[in-house]
């Protein structure tokens, strides 16, 4: 008997029943991209599908994206450390260690930072904490109060922070990480509960800082696990476009005298040598906002891969040779992911220098005329130095 019109029989695999994939994607295939038919909704590539599930990026909330020192720890502080002559810095990210999982680790890197605090020497002590994201992981109510209130309730410095995946893969998180972060004032929030640590005002999820000796460009490398992006077909270009005006306003403010170092920092890290790959498409946007502003930064901090890793990226830019410190510091809660061991290897334009297998955490120091970057790690109550680099700004 035959089908009426647009009816199936029992068992009839039509054009529009899912083909079953032979693996778990159907980019596992020696096929090249450029020879391979475009899936709908996925492309030809596995950066395609990725792409094609990026967040939108959060909108500035104020002034421009720019803020300065004084709006976070106050005029007179940020005075009292211009005053000093150098300003200090801690680094660290992918802290955030789900209720399910021991704490240990998380405190003991928090409490090894909080060492470097002087109570009656407050300008000498570090200015603030630059988490580099992933502050929290999982989708916990509470888990801010698990994994960012409690953990740091004994660190006595302000925290500002970019967001990393695990703080934008569902909307609802990354508003809670703007809530947290980029609130209008900075207010004790009713998730501290007893602990008196209040939100942050940052003027949103990317963001320029002017303190003294040093600017600082934070970006949303957004949430895929790999790699990051600031732009692309989806999720648009007003993130680039932001950096490409406020790198060209830092030339501008170089070229007129002032020559503070300038630090970039992502999530996503452009190289990386174990946990998680680099992200050269990231980099290449980032190196395009840069040749059009014509300015390039001192030093690039990211997090992500669970370990410290130190890279030296050389580039001819203009007239000059630049040899930049690209630097990962991704093990302030979660660390031990493996390493390669090949240091010392370069590859194209970038030397792998050091890399550590544990927890730790960042400092960098900023005077007039130089960036001093180093990095520690944190094994029970052992801290030790474990490498540094510093970086002539000229």
């Amino acid at each position: 008997m035959p089908q009426k019109k647009g009816s199936k029989s029992k068992g009839n695999k039509g054009a529009d029943t899912p083909r079953v994939l032979r693996f778990a994607h159907p980019f596992y295939t020696p096929t090249p991209p450029e020879a391979r038919a475009s899936i709908p909704k996925h492309g030809k590539r596995m950066l395609d599908h990725i792409q094609a599930t990026l967040h939108s990026i959060p909108g500035i909330k104020r002034n421009h994206g720019q803020w300065s020192l004084d709006e976070i720890i106050g005029k007179s502080a940020a005075d009292a450390i211009a005053a000093t002559g150098k300003i200090t810095i801690h680094l660290t990210g992918d802290t955030g260690v789900p209720e399910t999982h021991s704490e240990t680790n998380q405190v003991l890197v928090a409490e090894a930072m909080a060492h470097d605090y002087q109570v009656d020497a407050p300008e000498k002590s570090p200015a603030f904490f630059l988490h580099l994201g992933d502050v929290i992981y999982g989708q916990n109510q509470t888990a801010y109060l698990d994994q960012f209130y409690r953990p740091y309730m004994h660190y006595p410095g302000k925290i500002i922070a970019i967001p990393g995946n695990h703080d934008g893969d569902f909307d609802f998180k990354m508003a809670e990480f703007q809530k947290y972060f980029c609130a209008s004032s900075q207010t004790v929030p009713p998730i501290a509960n007893s602990i008196f640590r209040q939100t942050m005002n940052q003027p949103g999820a990317f963001w320029r800082l002017d303190a003294p000796f040093v600017q600082i460009v934070g970006l949303y490398s957004n949430a895929a696990e790999n790699p990051g992006f600031i732009s692309g077909p989806k999720i648009g270009n007003k993130q680039k476009d932001w950096l490409i005006a406020t790198l060209k306003a830092l030339k501008k403010s170089r070229d007129a005298g002032t020559r503070k170092a300038l630090l970039f920092a992502t999530h996503h890290p452009p190289y990386s040598s174990g946990g998680h790959s680099g992200s050269a498409e990231m980099l290449r946007d980032i190196d395009d906002a840069c040749n059009q502003a014509n300015i390039m930064p001192d030093a690039f901090f990211s997090g992500h891969a669970h370990s410290i890793q130190y890279y030296t990226r050389t580039v001819q830019f203009g007239n000059q040779t630049l040899k930049t410190p690209y630097i990962v510091s991704g093990c302030g809660g979660h660390g031990g992911q493996p390493v390669s061991p090949d240091v010392g290897v370069t590859k194209g334009d970038h030397k792998y220098e050091f890399a550590h297998k544990g927890w730790g955490y960042t400092k960098a120091e900023i005077t007039t005329g130089s960036l001093t970057i180093t990095s520690y790690s944190v094994d029970g109550e052992s801290v030790k130095e474990i490498h540094g680099v510093p970086v002539p700004l000229t």
